[in-house]
Order: structure tokens, then C-alpha cells, then sequence
């Protein structure tokens, strides 16, 4: 059996990170190198070492066992690319919406995207950037406006064991959730 998750967030949080931590397989990214037209667009201050970025997509494999391999799917976290998510997200059984507290504005449009497709539930991942998060999980749970029962993780999006705790994360959340929940939307 295969399920599809996405991996979610805005523009730097760290997406192709994660995918690229956890997959087994090389990842397929769709990266570009950013142009000086994009850096108008795309605030660049909290990362100024970033020069590409994720124009369409990225895709990892992860074999959980021998009944289950999970495909990632990580969408472009630019404005100007969201057309692609409804045809990203279609089929998903869940969504990571991968967030940077140093610019926790960049993740409100992912929130209300899933949000609004309450049939997909989501957890939130804070990544660690130099090891430390800017807010509290429950001041983010508060600017972000989620319910409680939604989960909030702390990852290093570089580390292959933490990014593979939030993906676990997220499949126990999705297990969890009563199946009428799931039919909402």
C-alpha cells in the first residue's frame, strides 16, 4: 500500500530540506536558481544564503515496511506557484506545514489552505533554525489560530531522525482522527 503526504510551509522554511533528509531515494526537486527579478518577491533577509528555490515540486519515497511506502510531495512556497497546490495536495492523506518562527507570517496562507480542506488534516513543524525557535510552541499555536488538537512539533529539518519523527507524527495524528472527521469538507 502507498499513501501520498505533502510537505507544505512558506517561501525558505525548509521543504526540500525535510524531503531530502527522509527520502530513500535522490529527491526529485524542481529547484531553480533565484534571479535578481524573484528577489523582489521573495524575502531573502532571514536567509541570505539561499540562492534557489522549488518552482513546481519536490518528491521523496519513504518505505515504512513491506505494506507501506509513503510519497512525499513538497510544494513551492512562493505566492506566484500556488495554482499548483490543489493538484499537489489531491490524494493526500495528510500535510506537514513546515514553518520558520523567525518569519512566522510566510505559513499563514498554508494554515488556511488546509484549513479550509478540513478532509486533510495537517500537524505543524517548527523547524530549528540554529537550534532554537523565536516563539513558543503555544504562542505559534495562538498566532496561527489552530485548534488544539492539532499537533506542533520542533524538528531540525536537516536531521533525518527528526524530520522522520514529524512524518511519524503526522501518520499517528492522521490514524488517530475518527473516520466521520475525515469525510468533513
Amino acid at each position: 500500500m502507498s499513501t501520498k503526504i505533502v510537505i507544505a510551509g512558506g517561501f525558505g522554511a525548509g521543504k526540500t530540506t525535510l524531503v531530502g533528509s527522509v527520502s530513500e531515494i535522490p529527491p526529485v526537486t524542481t529547484e531553480a536558481v533565484m534571479t535578481e527579478a524573484s528577489r523582489a518577491h521573495d524575502d531573502t533577509s532571514a536567509t541570505p544564503q539561499k540562492v534557489t528555490t522549488t518552482v513546481a515540486m519536490d518528491f521523496g519515497r519513504l518505505t515504512l515496511d513491506r505494506e507501506l511506502i509513503m510519497y512525499m510531495f513538497g510544494t513551492p512556497g512562493q505566492a506566484r506557484f500556488w495554482f499548483m497546490w490543489d493538484d499537489l495536495v489531491r490524494g493526500a492523506v495528510g500535510a506537514v506545514i513546515v514553518v520558520d518562527s523567525r518569519r512566522l507570517a510566510d505559513c499563514f496562507d498554508a494554515v488556511d489552505y488546509f484549513e479550509k480542506n478540513q478532509n486533510i488534516p495537517y500537524v505543524i513543524a517548527l523547524n530549528k533554525f540554529d537550534g532554537q525557535l523565536e516563539y513558543t510552541p503555544d504562542e505559534i499555536r495562538e498566532a496561527l489560530e489552530i485548534s488544539p488538537d492539532v499537533p506542533i512539533i520542533d524538528f531540525d529539518a536537516r536531521d533525518r531522525r527528526s524530520s522522520g519523527n514529524v512524518l511519524k507524527r503526522l501518520l499517528e495524528y492522521t490514524l488517530s482522527r475518527p473516520k466521520s472527521a475525515e469525510l468533513v469538507g
